[in-house]
């Protein structure tokens, strides 16, 4: 007798769907809810820059970003604040603010947490209680970012995990999405340094492309809407994510081009396609007011970014290659479960062109962004981070090759349990890899050489990553400490700033 659960989801009765779907849901429950301990409560390097923006607001009332560069982590205040306890003239802008580059959506997408802490800070201190300072710095504040940025990205997870399963078997959708979360850079991001944007990014992004695909067949006036603002939060909360919107674009030219060449052209349908289109960008245009107004009161201009000029990106030499294979943080290299997932993409793309070719074009538009980005490497980066936004894409990708792979084998159950067993080993190797880097057994920032890479992970790793791990758990306040003067030291051998 076939085993139900190794059926496809579409050959299988609805009440046994829907039990199967279920069971997973619960297996990546159960998963997330063991992982919270993980959380890191810890605002440090760029992080500082998005908790600002929602800090300042809430409780200053200003775009006053004093107070976070006071209170930011040494490798980030030392630069910015001189000796006599105040900003340095050269953060300061001509509109007199301090310098905040960085995107305002994570700030966006953490408020509703931020305004239950201080409500219960506020409400503590009425009742007598003022041991908790209402600065939004103290624990209550830093535990409610941690905990919306480890609910944003366990919900871009499930998001992708559901996508997923219409394409690939529910056991290869459940591996897949397992095998990303775990195999990936997404867990420095997810808990270890959860005030930056990139666990935000993963979850806008896949909130986006889950809309799009569930409209694509067809699409009314709002749903064009829903899915510009949808589009318009994923670019707030991070540039690079414009990138994306190539996948409609794909879309739009398909459609056009459909059009044209029939004998049978609906003008009418045209029509109604391209106002739809035009709404779609007038949405994303009002969800980008509030950084337009943030970038014109920072820096007296609604067009300033504030980070590298354009004209001086790596347009005529990009970095591709290193992107990808670099000791330098490479995409490949640091995280190989990736290649495996790229590969399933394009696989993907090739056994389903309608979908598939939209988003196989996103990543790589995506990737040649950022290799014509000057700092392409990430800098401080665990892999290369600022692929974290396409997890969606990963998490379908790996669940296609799992399968595919399987499918090629003679026995399927021993090809799922390879699978599995490879699966762990992918696992269990970035879980080293990310000791060594969160620890500086290698370096945070540069090249690694990858001989004492691997001597680390064989012969050092497993002797003290039980250790540290008890200390993480019990005195994880001055391990962060002593973890960042490890990062000083590092950048003063570097001479970075």
């Amino acid at each position: 007798m076939n085993d139900p659960a190794g059926a496809h989801p579409s050959a299988l009765p609805r009440a046994s769907r829907s039990a199967v779907r279920h069971h997973s849901e619960i297996v990546l429950l159960v998963i997330f809810f063991l992982s919270l301990p993980l959380m890191n409560p810890w605002i440090r390097g760029d992080g500082v820059g998005y908790y600002a923006f929602a800090r300042a607001p809430l409780i200053e009332h200003a775009l006053n970003f004093t107070n976070d560069y006071l209170h930011a982590n040494p490798s980030f205040r030392d630069p910015r604040v001189g000796e006599d306890g105040q900003p340095r003239k050269e953060f300061v802008t001509r509109t007199g603010h301090l310098d905040n580059h960085f995107t305002i959506g994570p700030a966006l997408l953490w408020m509703p947490f931020l305004l239950v802490a201080h409500g219960g800070v506020l409400l503590a201190r009425a009742l007598g209680s003022p041991a908790v300072a209402a600065d939004g710095f103290s624990a209550p504040y830093r535990i409610a970012m941690a905990f919306g940025t480890v609910c944003y990205a366990f919900a871009g997870l499930l998001i992708s995990f559901r996508l997923a399963r219409h394409y690939v078997e529910e056991r290869w959708a459940l591996l897949g999405t397992i095998g990303i979360w775990w195999a990936s850079s997404l867990p420095v991001y997810m808990y270890f340094n959860p005030s930056w944007s990139h666990a935000h990014s993963a979850f806008s992004v896949a909130l986006f492309f889950w809309y799009w695909h569930e409209t694509r067949l067809e699409r009314a006036l709002r749903q064009w809407i829903l899915l510009g603002l949808i589009a318009g939060l994923m670019i707030t909360v991070y540039y690079a994510n414009a990138m994306v919107l190539v996948a409609p674009g794909v879309e739009a030219l398909s459609q056009y081009a459909g059009q044209l060449v029939s004998s049978q052209r609906e003008w009418r349908k045209i029509g109604r396609l391209f106002v739809g289109q035009v709404l779609f960008l007038a949405a994303i245009g009002v969800c980008m007011l509030p950084t337009l107004l943030t970038r014109y009161v920072i820096y007296g201009s609604a067009f300033e970014s504030g980070y590298v000029p354009l004209k001086d990106w790596l347009w005529r030499r990009p970095a591709s290659w290193y992107v990808l294979f670099s000791p330098d943080h490479g995409l490949f290299t640091w995280t190989p479960a990736l290649l495996l997932a790229f590969l399933g993409l394009v696989y993907f793309a090739w056994r389903q062109p309608r979908v598939g070719v939209p988003w196989l074009a996103a990543a790589l538009a995506f990737f040649g962004l950022i290799s014509c980005y000057p700092n392409w490497d990430g800098l401080s980066s665990y892999g290369n981070r600022f692929f974290v936004s396409l997890t969606i894409l990963f998490v379908i990708g790996f669940a296609v090759m799992l399968e595919a792979l399987a499918g090629a084998a003679h026995n399927a159950r021993i090809a799922e349990r390879i699978a599995t067993a490879a699966l762990l080993l992918l696992i269990a190797w970035n879980i080293g890899f990310m000791y060594q880097w969160g620890t500086h057994l290698v370096p945070a920032r540069g090249p690694i050489t990858w001989r004492e890479m691997i001597h680390n992970q064989v012969a050092v790793v497993p002797k003290q990553m039980a250790a540290n791990l008890r200390d993480y758990f019990t005195r994880r306040k001055s391990m962060m400490q002593e973890l960042e003067q490890k990062d000083i030291e590092q950048r003063r051998e570097l001479k970075q700033p």
